[in-house]
């Protein structure tokens, strides 16, 4: 069952130093025209949209706070339009804090967001320079007290971690400085290298300083033990959350449910199948006016495939892996399926079976990818 709708907004006034989605800088791009394409593309999905069950829409990017209130009102008419939105109970926008005003906020409240996750990545000025981040400390403050003045339902911050020559003292400092703002729920990742990115060009020519492997170990450890103290619940290796305030859109793809993707470069597993959209504008807005889907690959999941996907999308939450799901699921018990696999985990001590589930360890949480590598063929 289709559960989700993710909508990707590839536009942004600032290419961060880190970032490898789809995305474009904003002058002289075909926003207006875009925003009808995904109009289009959702019309062209219409039945199997009226057939769904849509409890969470997420809007990323890019920067979907890079649209003006026009074009953002213009957005959400469309997604009105087009999707059911009776059993929606988690609607997520992202946001840049220098480019969510007051009243882009009221916006979006008025068409029903209750849900806005936004990139701070950390409270060092310096950092946010590095990062190629263009808001200010302040910008955090000052969305957090608007969203207080209108009474916003929910608000998450990303935050990252083993940054370039970032200290521990710079890591505690930023921790903080999410906690004074008192929210229910922040995400917190170590920073990936990716290919086509600056920090990879930088990287490849040696001039990118990241803190070690034990060092980066030791800030994820200080952010576990912090979060609990200060009444988060982690119920993902990367998420942590007040009670009741866990990402809802973001447990679909950890539980291994089937979402649409709509925007260019977005990626939906609808009815077994996984796809991607065109990523060039041109090609994904000239495919929608020729009447068809603007889908670039698809791949049907096999059901080997889709057993691996539970076992490392699901262990990566705090809850683990139901037993009893995976067999009904597949018709198969999870021992059926990896005995010799869980009998090694348990016995090196990533992996503990409690109350039906099965989980990470905490040690299994440190070196999640290496305890992943054992259900892929």
């Amino acid at each position: 069952m289709v559960r989700g709708v993710y909508i990707h907004i590839p536009f942004c006034h600032q290419i961060c130093n880190y970032c490898d989605f789809n995305k474009f800088f904003f002058h002289n791009q075909p926003v207006d025209d875009y925003i009808e394409s995904l109009g289009k593309e959702m019309a062209l999905w219409k039945d199997q949209l009226q057939d769904a069950t849509i409890e969470t829409i997420f809007i990323g990017g890019g920067t979907p706070t890079a649209l003006s209130e026009d074009q953002l009102a213009r957005l959400f008419t469309l997604i009105h339009t087009y999707i059911p939105m009776d059993a929606v109970v988690e609607f997520t926008s992202e946001a840049n804090p220098d480019e969510l005003t007051f009243e882009k906020m009221k916006l979006m409240k008025s068409f029903g967001v209750n849900r806005l996750s936004m990139g701070v990545q950390t409270f060092d000025q310096e950092l946010l320079k590095v990062l190629g981040r263009t808001h200010s400390n302040e910008h955090v403050y000052e969305v957090i007290e608007n969203a207080k003045k209108i009474d916003f339902p929910s608000i998450s911050i990303d935050l990252m971690y083993g940054l370039p020559n970032q200290t521990m003292e710079q890591w505690k400092h930023s921790l903080q400085e999410a906690y004074r703002l008192n929210i229910p729920h922040i995400s917190a990742y170590s920073l990936l290298v990716e290919p086509k990115t600056i920090f990879y060009n930088l990287m490849s020519k040696g001039k990118l300083s990241l803190p070690g492997e034990d060092l980066e170990a030791e800030m994820y450890g200080y952010l576990m033990d912090e979060m609990k103290l200060h009444g988060y619940e982690q119920y993902e290796i990367s998420n942590f959350s007040h009670e009741g305030k866990n990402s809802m859109h973001n447990l679909l793809y950890w539980e291994n449910d089937e979402y649409f993707g709509f925007g260019a470069g977005a990626h939906g597993y609808v009815n077994s199948v996984r796809y991607s959209n065109h990523g060039p504008l041109k090609k994904y807005m000239q495919t929608i006016d020729e009447n068809a889907k603007p889908i670039m690959t698809e791949k049907d999941v096999t059901v080997t495939e889709k057993m691996e996907e539970e076992m490392f999308l699901g262990l990566r939450k705090t809850a683990g892996v139901s037993l009893e799901r995976f067999e009904q699921r597949y018709g198969q018990t999870l021992y059926d399926v990896y005995g010799k696999e869980l009998d090694e985990l348990l016995q090196k001590e990533l992996i503990i079976i409690e109350q039906g589930y099965i989980k990470l360890t905490l040690r299994g949480r440190f070196i999640g990818n290496e305890v992943f590598q054992y259900f892929l063929q």
